[in-house]
């Protein structure tokens, strides 16, 4: 029996067109963020390897979504992140966080220039200072998608990340990404990012809000 009404097309009629007020555990993340004690656990040849990195993520309210009946608040994101004291990008991450009210639930979409997407859920109250979401590479929902040199190289087969938020109004997270090596497939790797990051600037009202 499926969880979802038979009227897949008429849109909620009490829809807030303020996002930043309806963001539910989300709303302590927007705006603009910087890092600069970040930490990168990856793969090499011979070995985990420790990576120091800094991080600026600009975090922006969107307008409110609807499929149908389904009503999505959330926040568009760029990732931008450096080695100490460079210019080069080392990582470069862009997607939504999203929120929907009605069903607890918190939804993380990424894309990298990697070639590689995914989306990850979980679900969470309102006010809830920490929440996790996961993908799985067989998930035909909320899962993971690589180009062909990564399935055959690194195969990406859990995403997971780990969200708190602090007292003191920063926040950080943890991610776990699971990947299968070749050669080494027995032995998944756990490729870990954490980092905590500092406000520098407020967000911006979504586009109907202002």
């Amino acid at each position: 029996m499926s969880e979802f009404s038979d009227d897949i097309y008429t849109e909620p009629s009490d829809v807030d067109v303020d996002t930043l007020a309806n963001l539910g555990p989300l709303a302590p993340m927007a705006g603009v963020w910087e890092g600069a004690r970040g930490l990168d656990i990856k793969p090499k040849k011979d070995g985990p390897r420790k990576q120091a990195y800094v991080e600026r993520i600009e975090l922006q309210p969107i307008d409110p979504v609807t499929n149908g009946p389904q009503l999505f608040y959330g926040l568009r994101y760029v990732i931008l992140i450096t080695k100490p004291d460079q210019v080069k990008t080392y990582h470069e991450q862009v997607g939504y966080w999203l929120w929907e009210p009605a069903t607890g639930t918190v939804i993380q979409t990424l894309a990298i220039p990697r070639g590689q997407i995914a989306m990850a859920s979980g679900t969470a109250a309102p006010d809830a200072k920490t929440f996790e979401l996961v993908a799985y590479r067989e998930s035909e929902t909320y899962g993971i998608r690589s180009n062909p040199f990564l399935e055959y190289g690194f195969k990406t087969v859990e995403y997971r990340i780990k969200v708190t938020i602090n007292d003191d109004g920063s926040w950080g997270y943890e991610e776990d990404t699971v990947m299968l090596i070749r050669g080494k497939e027995d032995e998944p790797f756990h490729h870990i990012d954490r980092n905590l990051l500092h406000k520098v600037a407020e967000p911006t009202p979504n586009p109907m809000a202002r």
